[in-house]
């Protein structure tokens, strides 16, 4: 797991460099590219993954599987409904979770970046289904009193200027992504 604080000048192309690694080490160019954008609007700081679903399907709605959006969220109550959908609809969907969550007070303003699966929810003690081949975390706020409240006084701040650095970086993998198809 590598953190990218968004407060570093250079925080855009670490991001986009350290995800463009991971996406590169585990993607297969025969998969379909899927991203799950997993959270809420009704909460500041669990909103990051619909905004940078929202963000990315302003480009790419026609080109990759997006789920979870402003509009459309994917949350607790249709995940396991939306992973059924997503093995339906994708041949060998490799899957990108993005998603905020809670951390130690030094953490706050980074995004982690990572392989495997992460448990959505496991911040306010929910129990759901792991999902992605590779995650994007935004860690909004500390975790350890009262978690549903301290995501709903996130500062929006944070969440948007996570949300663009991390949309910045899928769309620059994605571009690349399309550019060696069209070489192939």
């Amino acid at each position: 797991m590598k953190l990218i604080n968004i407060n570093d000048k250079t925080c855009y192309s670490d991001f986009s460099l350290e995800f463009s690694r991971c996406f590169n080490k585990l993607f297969n160019f025969k998969d379909d590219f899927v991203v799950v954008c997993i959270g809420t609007d009704r909460s500041t700081g669990d909103s990051l993954g619909p905004i940078v679903g929202y963000k990315l399907k302003n480009f790419f709605s026609d080109r990759i599987g997006i789920y979870g959006t402003l509009s459309e969220p994917v949350h607790a109550k249709n995940l396991n409904e939306t992973l059924y959908n997503i093995k339906k609809v994708h041949k060998n969907p490799f899957i990108i979770a993005v998603d905020a969550c809670l951390g130690s007070l030094n953490h706050v303003g980074c995004i982690s970046i990572g392989e495997g699966a992460i448990k959505p929810g496991a911040g306010v003690s929910k129990d759901l289904t792991p999902i992605g081949n590779m995650y994007v975390t935004g860690i909004v706020n500390i975790s350890g009193f009262m978690e549903f409240m301290v995501l709903q006084n996130t500062r929006l701040n944070v969440v948007m200027k996570m949300a663009d650095i991390i949309t910045y970086g899928i769309t620059k993998s994605i571009i690349e992504l399309e550019n060696r198809k069209e070489r192939a």
